[in-house]
């Protein structure tokens, strides 16, 4: 569901469930965010997230991986750790049971990667599968991260390239090289825990991860929830190889197109970016990165916590004043 679709649905469960008529309630509607976090004492919140999608990539096993790490990186992105997952999944009634097996040998395999357990699910028949899990993990309540707390002068760092959206869509469509397949692929099998782990070590203001509604659209959540502008600077952005190829063919997916129509106003460029960068910018990303926003003083530390767990990493712009605004130039 496109962001205009789901802002308008979710209103009256807005309206019902406010923050401030649950105290414990920390992290709900009241401002879009990656989990839901209830506190249960003062010294223990759960964090719930869910997420489920049809298949990116050809094969079984890597399609249940991947599901598995997305849905496990919005507990990461809140500054959680995963404790316990359920799966959610519609299978065709013709899709053989080993392909299912597979799906499910994946998931398996990443959730324990995570040190947590796979210790359940639902399945339905559909026409398409759909795959992914219902997350359960914990977080301190004095540490939960959101986006709503990014402050002008911190730097802006991501943790994982872009433009898994156009490549995973020139793999459907017969066009992608199968290098390129393999390095999106890479991509989405990592884990954001060690990222997660890091700014928590560190200290960081406000996070987000990177996925349907592109690197724009989630920054713009974090700009708007925190009062703030952010600026990315275009030559610092890091992109998956094959991701300018085929967004100069454009083969685009269609979420980027929403995403765009969605995020537009709020969104400036500098005049020089053509318009398929343009477009590659709100592409939607599967598994994607964490988005930090940490004070500059931090930054050091944040960088030495990342190098020491081998996480990839880029500095890739500044949060500045503004109202909810995402500006990006093509150099500093």
């Amino acid at each position: 569901m496109g962001p205009e679709a789901l802002a308008q649905v979710l209103q009256p469960l807005k309206d019902a469930f406010r923050e401030d008529q649950f105290p414990d309630l920390l992290v709900g509607l009241g401002k879009a965010d990656d989990a839901a976090v209830y506190r249960l004492a003062p010294d223990l919140a759960i964090v719930q997230t869910l997420d489920f999608f049809a298949p990116v990539v050809d094969d079984g096993y890597t399609y249940g991986a991947i599901a598995a790490v997305n849905s496990m990186s919005d507990v990461w992105a809140m500054g959680g750790e995963v404790l316990l997952a359920l799966s959610i999944a519609a299978f065709p009634p013709n899709l053989p049971p080993e392909v299912i097996q597979d799906i499910l040998r994946g998931a398996g395999d990443k959730v324990a990667e995570a040190g947590a357990v796979l210790a359940g699910g639902h399945t339905m028949e559909d026409k398409e599968p759909k795959f992914g899990l219902c997350v359960t993990g914990t977080v301190h309540p004095d540490r939960v991260v959101t986006k709503s707390r990014a402050q002008v002068g911190d730097v802006l760092v991501l943790t994982k390239p872009l433009g898994v959206g156009v490549i995973t869509t020139a793999l459907k469509q017969g066009l992608a090289d199968p290098a390129h397949v393999e390095a999106a692929t890479a991509s989405m099998l990592r884990l954001n825990q060690a990222a997660a782990r890091a700014m928590q070590a560190v200290g960081v203001h406000a996070a987000t991860d990177i996925t349907g509604f592109g690197l724009l659209g989630h920054s713009q959540e974090m700009a708007a929830n925190s009062g703030v502008g952010i600026r990315f600077v275009l030559d610092a952005l890091p992109f998956l190889p094959g991701a300018h190829e085929y967004a100069a063919q454009w083969v685009f997916p269609g979420g980027a197109y929403n995403n765009e129509r969605f995020y537009e106003p709020h969104v400036s460029f500098a005049e020089g970016i053509p318009d398929e960068t343009r477009l590659l910018l709100y592409d939607p990303e599967t598994s994607g990165g964490l988005l930090i926003s940490v004070a500059p003083d931090r930054l050091a530390a944040l960088e030495a916590a990342m190098q020491a767990v081998g996480q990839a990493y880029w500095v890739v712009g500044e949060v500045v004043e503004g109202a909810g605004t995402v500006a990006v130039v093509e150099r500093p």
